[in-house]
């Protein structure tokens, strides 16, 4: 398939996991890509670009996006995907880290969208995709920073959708499950009992696995492809079945 040939997509935190897996997919089917991330990959890339940047910096993001339509000559998707973890229950954070998860995973979206939507109105396929999360409509444990972060991606998802219908750019999200990302990694790593926090990790999917990274990254394709020209507004869940499926 190659039904981004032409197209140049920017993905936010491209560097790992979720958003390399993004990257590398687009690119296999013609987009060119830049990934923008804290920490750029070393090495050989993929991507057409590879730029540092911070969401939380808007004068950085900025700089990033002008150096996009420099260089690859406009933007045509966005996929806003850089994000952070936290844990703890409503008590466990104190108010800086409320702050600085909000700011990275719903404040972000704003500042890298406002940056590159001038460039996405000239676009005849421009798509937006967010990564949001299975958190966002079902309860987990000890992740109310995160969930609530992620439920603003979701309000924010559709609220985008409606406000630019009419500038014929789509916005969608991914919901992803528990997927197998360097996060999920060091929240294993950091458990007393890795093995059997890994287990419960699993057990909670009705697939009974982690979902993978490639998985996730062929949803966000589906949304931002030209092929999906009627899908708007949209959060697909890719989830193993936590967020629909009950056993027994």
């Amino acid at each position: 398939m190659n039904e981004f040939t032409g197209l140049v997509a920017i993905v936010t935190g491209g560097g790992s996991g979720i958003g390399a897996a993004t990257a590398a997919l687009l690119t296999e089917r013609g987009a060119r890509v830049a990934i923008l991330d804290r920490d750029v990959p070393s090495g050989d890339r993929v991507a057409a670009m590879a730029l540092t940047c911070d969401v939380t910096f808007t004068p950085g993001v900025e700089k990033a996006i002008s150096a996009v339509v420099e260089t690859l000559g406009g933007i045509d998707i966005v996929v806003n995907n850089a994000g952070i973890g936290a844990t703890g229950d409503i008590a466990a954070n104190l108010d800086d880290e409320w702050h600085r998860v909000l700011d990275v995973n719903v404040v972000g979206i704003a500042r890298v969208t406002r940056a590159a939507l001038p460039h996405l109105r000239r676009s005849s396929h421009a798509a937006i995709v967010n990564t949001c999360s299975v958190v966002a409509s079902v309860g987990v444990p000890q992740r109310a920073v995160y969930a609530a972060s992620k439920g603003a991606v979701a309000a924010l998802t559709l609220a985008m959708a409606a406000d630019h219908l009419t500038d014929g750019i789509r916005v969608n999200a991914v919901a992803p499950g528990t997927a197998d990302t360097p996060w999920v990694g060091r929240l294993l790593d950091e458990a007393p009992d890795a093995v059997a926090a890994a287990t419960a990790l699993r057990a909670r999917q009705p697939m009974g696995r982690l979902v993978s990274a490639a998985e996730v990254a062929h949803a966000i394709a589906y949304l931002a492809s030209p092929l999906s020209s009627a899908t708007t507004g949209t959060l697909l869940a890719v989830d193993g079945g936590m967020s629909g499926v009950r056993l027994g």
